[in-house]
């Protein structure tokens, strides 16, 4: 049967399962995009628009501490699936959790203030959970859909990640609408009815289209030593959960304070902490040649800057998101655009220029020009740099009208443009670095680096990104100058070290 499902090709000469799986991952991202930019909104809004009245600041940082969350779930969401669970029932359940999270925050508005906030904060905890089970599996099944590999393997992906940015397009547009011009709670319903759509074809055609694919773990010979690794991996996750669990009820109940700001901070420095600690230990301690210490140094180069790029581009639903709601002229022919609808010009981006760099790496390798991971790192700096840069002149003219002009929403979207560039330098070539720089033995952890380093860049976008604010107009130019000079001055930093890391990746393929 596995065999027949992997060498199926009714689905655009792929395995039926494909589609099954894009369908999935396309209502999951739907849901996680259409969410996420209305949140600082909602939470930043007035008890009398329907919000919760919270200092920008502190909206702003829980939506980074949200998104790092998300990714950091990834870590031990994988380790459940490989270890208990199996990638299937990791994937259905993760599913659940998310449909659930989103009701929870959908119902939140109908409980009152104080239950509401409870609710609220509930359905984020479970996307967080859920998301962590999803997210990394249901990519672990798309590859396990070609276990021959190659072209074709490539190409069954490229097709999945489509689907994340159809679903990430065309949800913040539904969502943002209802969510701004209906009510908060419908946007965040309708990102609910999304994942359960998701849910639904999953739990209904897996077991047709995937066969026996990820419906078990890789177990051990030894069913007595299976069995304590099973015993250890649901032992830990549930510890792990009373634990979350207890700190809830404590936040929830008032007897804990929580300040989202400190927590932010504090995380950041405990995730760059882990990072730097772990490539200690495996220089260390690893067993590592020559040559797998030069390429670990690599990665810990290219952490670095990612996470310094992923702390800018990840201001898009924070200081960005309120740049479009405050100080963007939105008026269309007498139509006022959702300001969470300049969010989906990224992921339209994405789709129209993927083909157009994938082909440019290629026609530049055939000329013998084919640029380093570094440097094409560099070049993402650099764009994204650019695109702030813009948002400084567009702040500029606000603060000299006074914060009474509104801006031409092209400051925007050419700046979305530029992030879209950097991000397709940096991202597939990071991911692809990882797998190609990684010792064979810590494929796997150098993988959850390259996570990490989007969390702790999530993290420090929603530290920044609620300074922009209509009463304190100083702040928005700040806040993008600042961005813009780091990442110009990391571009030029990477750019020095390019030589000298070209050399130590001279045996990488």
């Amino acid at each position: 049967m596995s065999t027949a499902v992997t060498n199926d090709r009714s689905f655009f000469g792929h395995p039926k399962g494909l589609g099954l799986l894009f369908a999935t991952e396309m209502w999951e991202r739907f849901s996680y995009y259409g969410l996420r930019p209305l949140l600082v909104l909602f939470m930043a809004a007035a008890l009398n628009e329907g919000g919760f009245g919270f200092e920008r600041t502190q909206a702003s940082a829980i939506v980074g501490i949200y998104a790092a969350s998300v990714y950091l779930a990834s870590l031990p969401g994988g380790w459940i699936a490989d270890r208990w669970l199996g990638l299937r029932r990791a994937i259905l359940i993760g599913a659940v959790l998310i449909t659930g999270g989103h009701l929870a925050i959908g119902v939140s508005g109908f409980a009152g203030p104080g239950i509401g906030k409870s609710f609220f904060f509930l359905g984020l905890v479970l996307i967080v959970l859920g998301t962590g089970l999803l997210k990394p599996n249901i990519s672990a099944i798309v590859g396990d859909l070609y276990p021959e590999g190659g072209a074709r393997r490539d190409a069954g992906f490229s097709i999945f990640y489509m689907g994340i940015n159809t679903g990430a397009f065309v949800g913040q547009l539904v969502t943002g609408y209802l969510g701004e011009r209906v009510s908060w709670h419908w946007g965040f319903g309708a990102a609910g009815i999304g994942m359960a759509f998701g849910l639904l074809s999953f739990w209904f055609f897996a077991k047709k289209l995937l066969g026996p694919i990820g419906e078990d773990i890789v177990r051990n010979p030894d069913a007595t030593a299976q069995a304590k690794q099973e015993s250890m991996v649901r032992t830990s996750t549930f510890a792990g959960l009373g634990v979350l669990a207890l700190v809830f009820a404590l936040a929830s109940s008032g007897v804990v304070d929580i300040d989202p700001l400190a927590i932010g901070s504090v995380m950041t420095f405990v995730l760059v902490g882990i990072a730097v600690a772990f490539f200690a230990y495996i220089f260390a301690f690893g067993g590592l040649t020559s040559d797998e210490k030069k390429r670990s140094g690599v990665i810990f180069v290219l952490f670095v800057f990612a996470a310094i790029f992923w702390a800018a581009f990840e201001q898009a639903p924070t200081s960005l998101q309120l740049f479009a709601n405050d100080f963007t002229d939105r008026n269309l022919f007498g139509f006022s655009i959702p300001a969470t609808w300049f969010q989906s010009v990224n992921s339209l981006f994405i789709i129209l220029f993927s083909p157009i760099f994938a082909a440019l790496w290629l026609g530049l390798a055939k000329k013998n020009l084919e640029l380093s991971s570094p440097a094409k790192f560099a070049l993402g700096l650099a764009l994204a740099g650019i695109g702030f840069q813009l948002m400084v002149f567009a702040a500029n003219k606000v603060v000299a009208g006074g914060g009474s002009v509104l801006v031409s929403p092209w400051w925007l979207i050419f700046s979305y443009l530029f992030q879209t560039w950097g991000e397709l330098c940096l991202s597939p070539v990071g991911l692809s670095s990882m797998t190609k720089l990684a010792p064979r033995r810590y494929v796997g952890q150098m993988m959850g680096i390259w996570f990490l380093a989007a969390s702790v860049g999530n993290l420090v976008a929603g530290l920044v990104g609620g300074h922009v604010d209509p009463s304190k107009l100083e702040q928005t130019p700040a806040v993008f100058s600042g961005t813009a000079i780091a990442l110009f001055v990391s571009t030029a930093i990477l750019l020095a070290m390019v030589i000298p890391i070209r050399k130590m990746m001279a045996n990488v393929k």
